[in-house]
């Protein structure tokens, strides 16, 4: 399965909805950055759903795929403010 992390950078009036959104598909790991393992469906779902809140002439979602979660490595450098887990 697909490992994505995803950043946004949105309107200060749409940055909650934006949170609640990619909460529930992906794991937060700091402000607007998430990580995660989605299947393709998933994947398809999230970038509708947040097609629909956002506006293209002010904010940007971006989304970098690896092939999974075994080919990552993640190096953190001072204290995490995500959480390791995602709850649902």
């Amino acid at each position: 399965m697909p490992y994505y992390i995803a950043v946004y950078d949105v309107n200060v009036r749409r940055v909650g909805k934006m949170l609640k959104l990619f909460r529930r598909y992906l794991t937060w790991v700091q402000r607007s950055v998430f990580e995660g393992e989605l299947t393709e469906a998933q994947f398809r779902r999230l970038q509708h759903e947040a097609r629909q809140l956002m506006n293209p002439d002010e904010d940007v979602v971006i989304f970098y795929e690896l092939r999974d979660a075994r080919y990552h490595r993640r190096f953190v450098l001072g204290t995490e403010q995500g959480h390791t887990g995602r709850f649902l």
